[in-house]
């Protein structure tokens, strides 16, 4: 079984993605429009020494494994778009559970170039 394949059995939540951010020129992001995608989301704090601009260290709220490439600046909310306020379709701010993805990785499995293992670092609005 591929780590694809494996990660792909192991996604079994249901996640709205907020992708394509693009700044607006007055400090915010607008967003394409939210969709459902399937992971396996980790809500854990962990402390993990990586650091802003301004030398801060960031506290990440989880870790969400997914099996397709996300944008960093972009937002998850774990839950359907039915779950979802109706302002938060245009502004995924408003919602208090939805996160920014801080950082994302995308690592080739051993001995392929075709097979990857995706996770989605999420953190705070303010380390944005």
């Amino acid at each position: 079984m591929s780590i694809s394949s494996f990660v792909a059995s192991t996604c079994v939540q249901t996640a709205v993605y907020w992708g394509n951010p693009v700044n607006d020129g007055h400090g915010q992001n607008t967003y394409d429009a939210p969709v459902e995608i399937p992971c396996r989301w980790e809500g854990k704090k962990q402390l993990l020494k990586t650091y802003d601009s301004k030398g801060n260290i960031i506290e990440y709220i989880g870790v969400v494994f997914v099996n397709q490439d996300l944008d960093e600046d972009g937002c998850l909310f774990l839950g359907t778009l039915d779950d979802l306020d109706s302002g938060a379709f245009a502004e995924p701010e408003i919602m208090e559970d939805v996160f920014p993805i801080k950082q994302f990785e995308k690592l080739p499995s051993l001995r392929s170039s075709t097979d990857f293992y995706r996770k989605a670092y999420l953190t705070l609005w303010q380390y944005r």
